[in-house]
């Protein structure tokens, strides 16, 4: 049984998590929260959901499907290449397996919290059953709420073309992530009554332990982007030792270290590389490095909007024109070269409606709608246009709390194709 030093920890992690390559694949996971439209108030079963997919036969384009804990559908497409090819292969499946459950009563719900029905646990896997552990432990009152009520979108990028590009691509992912939680917000509601935040979930999210879900990045972090990640994983609590088969040893939910002290001889028994795995599988940061970037601020969103932030996110990072554009937008939103957590908060608490936020939302909206049919997608460059028309020119989202204001003239013709109470006890930012 090989054992892991902290050495071992930074290495792995430059090799793994930071493979470069020529950019531009594209890939999304989507959450769905799943209701039956004879009782909407009633849990919908893993095991039905489960039996419903099995039968549906596998996915025409590719993507896999899961469960997360509290029933949530998973879908998960293959990274392909540009948006305009991650849309389609995910609209497929999705139709295909939005129709075995419409056929059974089912709907997919296009909302990032679950209004309606507390939160239920409903997959005991020995993972699920230490994370709610560890969240009870701390006393994280938001923890069993994120792991069953919640539902986002997540954008994943490619890496990186070389050691600049990557580190480029990092930051500007980082700069993007206010933005994208205000003009994406979706969850503004929760047990029948409005919250005061936009993005209810993020709020969420900022309730559990800060040392797997604050940004990697901020206003005093090393930018160099595997050294970043490598110290944050090593700082960050360990949520459960796995039962090992070498050892003998049990899952040892919420041991109470850090991952560091556990390396240095303070958990129950060595580290190994699996450990390391599951170790970085549970932490949560909104910027996300697994061997391409994964965008884990935005929201689930309704069926019509969903193909948004996945080609608006695409555009900003992988074009150059638009690239220049949104690193000169954000770099002015964060005052510096990355956001702080005032700014994700108020982004997740006002929205659109943010003066600041909305400035460079449009700015950035404006640039990807005009890159993205040079990126071999007209259609979603006329969707990301129509998307700015109804929410982002007007300082509003689909969470729709805020008032809307007149619609500004856009400043580009159309493509061518064509309030202050956190949401839960305590303190109040992804796969979990």
């Amino acid at each position: 049984m090989a054992r892991m030093t902290t050495e071992d920890v930074h290495e792995y992690i430059n090799g793994i998590c930071f493979k470069t390559g020529p950019p531009g694949k594209v890939g999304v996971e989507t959450e769905w929260l799943v209701t039956d439209q004879a009782d909407p108030n009633a849990p919908v079963s893993v095991d039905r959901l489960a039996a419903l997919v099995e039968a549906s036969g596998p996915p025409p384009a590719g993507s896999s499907i899961t469960f997360e804990p509290g029933g949530q559908l998973e879908l998960s497409s293959p990274a392909l290449p540009g948006p305009a090819r991650a849309h389609e292969a995910l609209s497929a499946d999705l139709g295909h397996i939005g129709k075995t459950l419409a056929e059974s009563g089912l709907h997919l719900v296009g909302t990032a919290l679950d209004t309606a029905r507390p939160p239920r646990l409903q997959l005991r896997q020995p993972r699920y059953t230490a994370m709610e552990r560890f969240f009870a432990d701390h006393r994280y009152t938001g923890g069993h709420t994120m792991m069953c009520s919640t539902a986002s979108l997540q954008v994943c990028l490619d890496i990186g073309a070389d050691a600049a590009d990557v580190r480029a691509r990092w930051e500007l992912s980082h700069r993007l992530g206010p933005l994208l939680v205000a003009a994406f917000a979706n969850s503004a509601s929760w047990r029948g009554r409005p919250t005061g935040w936009e993005s209810t979930r993020w709020a969420i999210w900022a309730t559990i332990d800060a040392t797997r879900t604050r940004p990697v990045l901020d206003q005093d972090s090393d930018p160099d982007p595997a050294t970043a990640w490598a110290e944050y994983a090593l700082a960050a609590n360990v949520m459960a030792v796995p039962a090992c088969p070498d050892t003998g040893t049990p899952w040892t939910a919420d041991p109470g270290v850090t991952l560091a002290q556990w390396i240095d001889g303070q958990g129950p028994r060595p580290v190994t590389r699996a450990d390391l795995d599951f170790h970085l599988s549970t932490l949560f940061p909104p910027v996300r490095p697994r061997g391409w970037w994964e965008l884990r601020m935005i929201d689930a969103l309704p069926t019509r909007w969903w193909p948004v932030p996945v080609a608006l996110a695409a555009a900003l990072v992988d074009d150059p024109r638009a690239r220049a554009v949104a690193e000169e937008s954000t770099e002015r939103l964060c005052r510096g070269r990355f956001p702080d957590r005032r700014l994700w908060m108020r982004s997740a608490q006002h929205g659109i409606a943010d003066p600041d936020v909305a400035r460079c939302a449009r700015a950035c909206f404006d640039a990807a709608v005009e890159a993205l049919p040079r990126m071999g997608a007209a259609a979603l460059s006329v969707l990301v246009n129509d998307y700015a028309d109804r929410y982002t020119r007007r300082g509003t989202s689909p969470a729709g709390t805020r008032p809307r204001v007149p619609a500004p003239r856009p400043a580009r013709e159309r493509p061518p194709a064509e309030r202050s109470a956190s949401p839960d006890p305590g303190h109040a930012g992804g796969a979990r």
